[in-house]
């Protein structure tokens, strides 16, 4: 039973201290009703369904197809790179960063598997995972605390990217610059011959993914979503219904709770609203490397009625550790999982990587 349960440790140590430290809130404040409110349970089914549908595209061949298409045009690994990140980029504006890094990095894994090049996989993930994550920030819809806030401050469009806007093409520019951390080789490709296509499975879950991208822009309410969504798999595809990341959706469940039982302290409330008062940005920053943007978002809002200085606060604060952005997982685990991964060193370019870039975009937020 001790074995077992090390070996869960290990094996998902990410859910285990996230675990750990909603248990330990619990003790703070007694689990009640309002327990229910701290979850985001469209987020929770947005990413479920987004999940099952990516696995289903995947069985499709779908993955494998355009790797091999790309693949028998591409001119170098830089190059290739550099597609991998931008479209990360720029599909998280409108997909949001989780549903571009579910998409891509197995994109990605099966592409430099193909090419020979997998020992460039660790770069790309790690600028696929900055590039989804700044590329959200320009709209409402790219992520969570977007849509959260919008609503929040009853921001006009245009006043919300006059916000976001310089510092998105700022971040384009520097993960452009990154780029060039991607050697410049030559690709000898061994292709064989092309994958097929099942085209049944394909329509189907085409059909479902343009359902879920409904419910990411709010044109079909989420609790519909969800059950078009397992209603066609129970009907054409069940066994992709075990397919989900269910270790991944009960670690945002833990820091959700985590977050909630926060907000419910009277200490805490004090300690922010001090910490607040003309330090949003910078508290927002650095809360969002504990807690992750999201929950940061939802807990200092309350206390705060600067919301230029929160907004950029959340959205550059998830850049940093792993878990200051939920999407940041997402490629962590995915990564973790492939064929002869070295989480150690990922990790490590990682960090390197989000603190230059947070250096960086901090450095622009002060000066203009």
């Amino acid at each position: 039973m001790k074995s077992s349960v090390l070996n869960f440790c290990k094996r998902e140590p990410i859910l285990t201290v996230s675990a750990l430290a909603a248990a330990l809130s619990c003790f703070l404040v007694p689990p009640d009703r309002a327990y229910l409110s701290y979850v985001d349970f469209r987020t929770l089914a947005l990413l479920y369904a987004l999940m099952l549908v990516v696995a289903g595209l995947r069985n499709a061949g779908v993955f494998a197809h355009l790797a091999h298409a790309v693949c028998a045009r591409a001119k170098s690994t830089r190059g290739m790179g550099v597609l991998l990140v931008l479209l990360c980029f720029f599909s998280s504006m409108l997909i949001t960063n989780d549903v571009a890094l579910l998409t891509f990095v197995p994109f990605a894994v099966v592409l430099l598997g193909m090419t020979g090049r997998r020992q460039d996989l660790i770069t790309v993930v790690a600028l696929q995972t900055v590039a989804a994550n700044l590329g959200s920030m320009l709209t409402p819809v790219g992520n969570p605390q977007n849509l959260y806030l919008y609503s929040r401050y009853h921001f006009t469009a245009p006043a919300f990217f006059r916000v976001t806007a310089p510092a998105w093409g700022l971040s384009l520019a520097l993960v452009l610059a990154l780029c060039l951390l991607l050697p410049r080789a030559k690709l000898e490709p061994f292709l064989g011959e092309e994958p097929g296509l099942d085209r049944k499975k394909l329509r189907l879950h085409l059909v479902l993914f343009t359902v879920c991208l409904l419910a990411v822009f709010r044109l079909i309410p989420w609790p519909a979503m969800l059950a078009v969504v397992i209603a066609a798999l129970l009907l054409f595809d069940r066994k992709l219904l075990l397919k989900a990341d269910f270790m991944l959706l009960l670690t945002f469940v833990a820091f959700f709770i985590f977050a909630g039982n926060l907000a419910r302290l009277e200490a805490v409330d004090r300690l922010l609203r001090g910490l607040l008062k003309g330090r949003e940005y910078l508290t927002a920053l650095l809360a969002s490397q504990i807690i992750s943007n999201v929950p940061a978002a939802l807990l200092l809002s309350g206390f705060t009625e600067d919301a230029r200085a929160l907004l950029l606060g959340v959205d550059i604060g998830g850049l940093g550790t792993p878990i200051a952005s939920l999407a940041s997982l997402i490629s962590l685990k995915l990564y973790s999982r492939t064929r002869d991964a070295h989480t150690g060193k990922y990790l490590l370019l990682f960090t390197l990587v989000n603190l230059l870039l947070l250096a960086a975009l901090s450095a622009a937020y002060v000066l203009l």
